[in-house]
């Protein structure tokens, strides 16, 4: 599933050709994804501005003419891609095509083109879901903190609400293991499992030690603390700024990979030795809550 470098990758994508602009026509091919549209969904867009898009944890979230929001998930395998307006297009035959014009070939096949949203200024954005994991909701504006999705969400780890108080109040008297509490959305929102194995292990911290030792006795934030919220937020900007990591269905939204994954310390890296200087230890893959780690035991303690 997209973790939140892959959602704001795609938000950062969608940003130039949807913000601003009105639906002109909405094309709903199917009356559900994971879970049925919201009624009249195509009607109640239709003609309406997009003023802001925005991301909450891994939710896509278009504010909408009216005072309404619409939230989109990815799933596991969800996608929009763009055809940019023919001007753009006729532009980005010549060498100096615009940055960001998405005009490759997908590769996936229109019969799980589920949505299509054509926009005002020309370009077509479709969403494609073979699995159908991923759904869309149409809700008033007003009620988006309040909404059944987004209510209980913890802080945004590239925000300033994620400082060592904030996480070390949260932490104080857990017993359970550091990443489990790392990855409880109602703690830090977004936080996925690829880049809390390589958060850290940059922070040389073990999944498996307990969320308490992330505050003292008195649930000030201990030594580890503050360190460990600048490998977050390092590792989700390098991954941004690779566009994501491209793990089975993921791409961008002009069908290219993302390149984060050839930048992975741990992640997926059982049996290699570990990249951190001077440590002469070996990746190794074990089970948390169902869920694949990767740590190195000689230097994560």
């Amino acid at each position: 599933m997209p973790e939140l470098p892959e959602v704001e990758t795609v938000r950062r994508g969608l940003e130039p050709v949807m913000a601003g602009v009105r639906f002109a026509r909405v094309e709903q091919r199917r009356a559900d994804l994971r879970f049925p549209f919201p009624e009249r969904f195509a009607e109640r867009l239709e003609g309406r501005k997009v003023l802001r898009l925005d991301r909450r944890a891994k939710y896509l979230l278009a504010e909408i003419e009216g005072g309404e929001c619409l939230l989109m998930h990815l799933g596991m395998s969800g996608r929009f891609t763009i055809e940019p307006p023919r001007r753009v297009r006729r532009a980005a035959s010549a060498e100096t095509a615009p940055r960001g014009a998405f005009l490759h070939d997908t590769g996936l096949g229109a019969a799980h083109d589920h949505v299509v949203f054509h926009m005002s200024n020309g370009a077509t954005v479709t969403y494609n879901d073979p699995r159908r994991f991923g759904f869309m909701d149409l809700f008033a504006e007003a009620e988006r903190e309040s909404h059944k999705l987004l209510a209980g969400l913890g802080v945004e780890p590239l925000g300033n609400h994620l400082n060592a108080e904030y996480l070390s109040g949260r932490a104080h008297g857990r017993r359970a293991d550091l990443k489990a509490f790392l990855l409880d959305q109602r703690i830090i929102a977004g936080l996925g499992n690829i880049y809390v194995c390589e958060a850290l292990h940059r922070a040389g911290l073990s999944p498996r030690r307990r969320a308490g030792t992330l505050a003292d006795r008195q649930g000030r934030p201990a030594e580890r603390c503050a360190p460990l919220i600048a490998e977050i937020r390092r590792v989700l900007e390098d991954a941004i700024q690779a566009g994501g990591s491209t793990l089975r269905d993921w791409r961008h939204a002009d069908g290219a990979l993302g390149y984060f994954q050839h930048a992975f310390r741990v992640y997926d890296r059982a049996g290699e030795t570990c990249p951190r200087p001077g440590c002469r230890g070996t990746i190794r893959r074990f089970v948390q809550a169902g869920r694949a780690s990767f740590a190195c035991r000689l230097c994560q303690h």
